[in-house]
């Protein structure tokens, strides 16, 4: 997860120092796509996280969810294929386990911090009523 946030500065910023020296939004790529990527993936996370220990559906059908979780993987993935030097086909297919490895460990940030994930786990490994394990 900190390699993906690293790669994430690194990238945004080559892209920003290729738009031209008196365009002002050389900054927002560097400044804004870090910071969306850590709250879009770890909103979602938390919201899958609290309809787990609720009980309740999977938020994951949720468009919003979703939305936010494509937008940071496609934004994410332009950014690494744009910002190489050369850009080709092993240039996105590492920017896309980068990518969906930095996503998944912020996507589990919410889960790994809490307190409920051993009841959880307990919960969802004990044999169901009337389950004979046979």
């Amino acid at each position: 997860m900190p390699l993906y946030l690293v790669w994430l500065v690194q990238v945004s910023y080559r892209i920003g120092q290729r738009l031209p020296e008196d365009d002002t939004s050389r900054w927002a790529p560097v400044v804004l796509l870090p910071p969306a990527a850590v709250v879009f993936c770890v909103m979602a996370g938390w919201t899958w996280w609290t309809s787990v220990v609720a009980r309740s559906g999977s938020p994951l059908r949720e468009r919003w969810v979703l939305a936010t979780l494509a937008f940071t993987l496609v934004t994410s993935m332009f950014c690494g294929v744009a910002g190489a030097d050369e850009p080709s086909v092993s240039v996105g297919l590492l920017s896309l386990v980068v990518t969906g490895l930095g996503m998944a460990g912020l996507f589990f940030i919410p889960a790994a911090c809490s307190r409920q994930l051993p009841d959880v786990v307990r919960r969802r490994s004990a044999p169901a009523p009337g389950d004979s394990g046979a």
